[in-house]
């Protein structure tokens, strides 16, 4: 039975009319049609196009409007150099509740909408690729009348066939209605990927839900497990450093802000003992030493998790300003707050092999955080600065959950027996969901002994911390590998060998001797500091 021209027309009527037409093109049945001319729709503005990256600030459908939250992160359009992410958009629609309890449980309120309203724009994507079949089987039954003239002939069951003008007509009408389809799907297919994107990693069953940590070991004796019974003089690494004179704020203040500093003479000295003592440790232990940029693109941090604002809404990436000219027409350019973020990229938009993996890096490097002032009374000293050199540990390890343990687990017995040979008082703790971040599904964080933050959390504060990030930054990154003739994505860990002003705090807090005014140094770096044993204005010249 040949096609039916009056049902080719009722159908491309209703589908133009789906998508917003004019409603004068419905006229061309009743009368041979006059040529039109439509610009093409455009999308609303903040809606995401094909190119948006992590999250958009915006985030459009027809119905409604998604606001911007904390979770999204950098949020300028992903230039042409940049990876295309590979995320499992699929086991989001069919896991709805589990991605949204997790957001839910990861203090990410915002984000646990999201994964329904992935499903209702899957939805709407699944309707407008209906609509299109519809329109390409029409296209395809034009085709062949124009191609075959005489099967439009009149006959009993056509007696007014379309003239060819009208084929023609239809056959332009159709084109202009799928170009519009395929807009509508590139919409909805990118808002799905923003949103994908803006979701944080699922949590493993090792992490507490909630807000308190589980504490999981010790390092060291407490220096004072009984303070009231206790007569030694403690004091804080601020005014130890002003004692003996290796620390300077004022003059740091004056030359760049709240939040800098200058280490002089011993401290400096201890500065590079630190660093050369956690490099040679996780040397010996097998990682490959890298030298990294400091420098890397925006879309590159924020494949890693690391997102241009916290929860407070303060600033914490440094962003390089771009000249009028350059300003989206060039990639931007961020300041790294952590080596990993320019090791996860060595690999970015790469396929490695089974071969490569694991693959074990450490790098120092200066990290660079905008948010150190955010926290008031927390912050002064060394505990939070803008500035600080780190060493740390990073790892692609096969997509396989024993090997990324192992790995977790290497990086933390290297992190104890690194604060453990210092002398420091320390406790492992297995971190809650509330405090995992983005990018990591489980997070173990060595917390030191600080006296002079006795009044703030018993004294604990945060030296190191190591993390499993799954392939939650691979696939954004689209790193690659070959496994067994398949290609998947490996999974990444990291952590911290040394953050230096931290342990330089701790050191100074915790060696200081009020009688002699002077700081003892940790056996194990007194070969990186000329042999010395102490610090002390009388000692200092004496070695």
């Amino acid at each position: 039975m040949k096609p039916s021209p009056a049902h080719g027309r009722s159908l491309a009527r209703l589908v133009l009319n789906s998508v917003g037409c004019r409603a004068q093109i419905l006229a061309f049945a009743a009368t041979r049609p006059r040529p039109y001319r439509f610009a093409p729709r455009r999308l609303q503005t903040g809606a995401p196009s094909a190119a948006s990256y992590h999250c958009s600030a915006q985030l459009h459908n027809s119905a409604s409007t998604t606001e911007p939250t904390q979770d999204q992160s950098l949020s300028a359009t992903r230039p042409s150099i940049a990876p295309k992410p590979g995320l499992d958009i699929r086991h989001i629609r069919q896991n709805p509740e589990l991605y949204a309890q997790n957001c839910r449980e990861r203090n990410y309120p915002a984000a646990a909408a999201y994964p329904a309203r992935i499903n209702d724009l899957f939805a709407q994507w699944k309707s407008q690729q209906v609509e299109a079949r519809s329109l390409r089987s029409r296209r395809a039954q034009l085709r062949g009348l124009l191609a075959d003239p005489t099967s439009s002939l009149a006959d009993a069951e056509n007696p007014n066939p379309p003239s060819r003008e009208e084929l023609l007509e239809e056959s332009r009408i159709i084109k202009i209605a799928l170009s519009k389809i395929e807009e509508t799907e590139a919409r909805l297919t990118a808002e799905m990927e923003a949103l994908a994107l803006a979701l944080p990693n699922l949590t493993s069953d090792e992490s507490p839900r909630g807000t308190e940590p589980r504490v999981l070991s010790y390092i060291n004796d407490h220096p004072e497990p009984e303070p009231a019974l206790s007569d030694r003089v403690w004091r804080s690494h601020v005014h130890v450093g002003s004692e003996l004179k290796i620390l300077d704020f004022a003059a740091a203040g004056r030359a760049s802000g709240w939040g800098w500093y200058y280490l002089l003479d011993e401290a400096a000295q201890l500065e590079q003992a630190l660093v050369s003592y956690a490099l040679t440790a996780a040397t010996r232990a097998g990682w490959r030493q890298v030298s990294p940029p400091s420098l890397v693109y925006g879309h590159i941090a924020a494949a890693c998790g690391f997102q241009p604002r916290d929860a407070n809404g303060e600033t914490q990436i440094y962003s390089l300003a771009q000249s009028p000219e350059d300003a989206g027409r060039k990639p931007e350019l961020v300041l790294t707050g952590t080596s990993e973020i320019p090791l996860a990229g060595m690999h970015a938009d790469t396929t490695l092999e089974e071969s490569d993996l694991p693959k074990k890096h450490v790098a120092v490097s200066r990290c660079y955080r905008a948010e150190a002032g955010a926290r008031g009374v927390d912050t002064k000293g060394l505990y939070r600065v803008h500035e600080f050199t780190k060493v740390e540990l990073f790892a692609w390890a096969p997509p396989d959950e024993d090997v990324s343990q192992e790995l977790f687990n290497e990086m933390v017995d290297l992190q104890t027996d690194i604060l453990g040979s210092l002398g420091l008082h320390c406790r492992v703790l297995e971190m809650p969901t509330a405090d995992l971040g983005a990018s990591a599904t489980r997070k173990c964080d060595i917390e030191a002994f600080f006296p002079s933050r006795r009044e703030r959390n018993e004294g604990w504060g945060e030296v190191t911390s190591a993390s499993i990030c799954t392939d939650y930054q691979t696939r954004r990154l689209a790193t690659r590998v070959k496994l067994a003739g398949k290609v998947g994505y490996p999974w990444t860990v990291n952590g911290t060998a040394m953050a230096v002003p931290r342990v330089l705090a701790a050191i100074l807090e915790n060696g200081w001797d009020e009688e002699e005014k002077s700081v003892t140094i940790p056996p194990v770096l007194r070969q990186w500091m000329d042999g010395r044993e102490k610090i002390g204005p009388q000692l200092r010249g004496q070695h």
